[in-house]
């Protein structure tokens, strides 16, 4: 069976794109699409999103998990479920956390002389710009 002679030690370089068709992933995993479909059923964590036409589209983290199923299956032999418990012991990338959203007027409410100033000044202009066209 050619699927089971791992491709190289190295990981390949993956495009910097947002989404992979199946083909992609297969060509870049070095493995059959048929591979990828049944892996989905076995990992819980490797989900595509379908386009509308039905299509499977995997992000960049699909196609890194992709790449280290194959290295845990090929490289150093483990069954499907010894694979699926070792990526579930391992701990999950803590996402980047987006700044905590404030209200604008919050960005204001400082006390120090510059703010106040600034507050002022984009009032005037506020007051400028909603006056109408014939006061101006």
């Amino acid at each position: 069976m050619e699927d089971l002679a791992p491709q190289s030690a190295s990981d390949p370089e993956i495009p910097n794109k947002l989404y992979f068709r199946i083909g992609e992933v297969a060509k870049l995993a070095g493995i059959k699409p048929y591979v990828l479909r049944f892996w989905e059923s076995e990992f819980g964590g490797l989900g595509p999103k379908k386009s509308g036409t039905g299509h499977r589209l995997y992000r960049r983290k699909d196609v890194e998990l992709v790449l280290e199923i194959k290295r845990l299956l090929y490289e150093k032999r483990f069954t499907i479920e010894g694979a699926r418990k070792v990526l579930e012991s391992k701990p999950k990338r803590e996402s980047v956390k987006p700044a905590p959203q404030r209200r604008q007027a919050d960005l204001f409410a400082g006390t120090s002389a510059f703010y106040q100033e600034l507050r002022r000044e984009l009032t005037d202009i506020l007051d400028l710009l909603s006056q109408p066209k014939t006061e101006r």
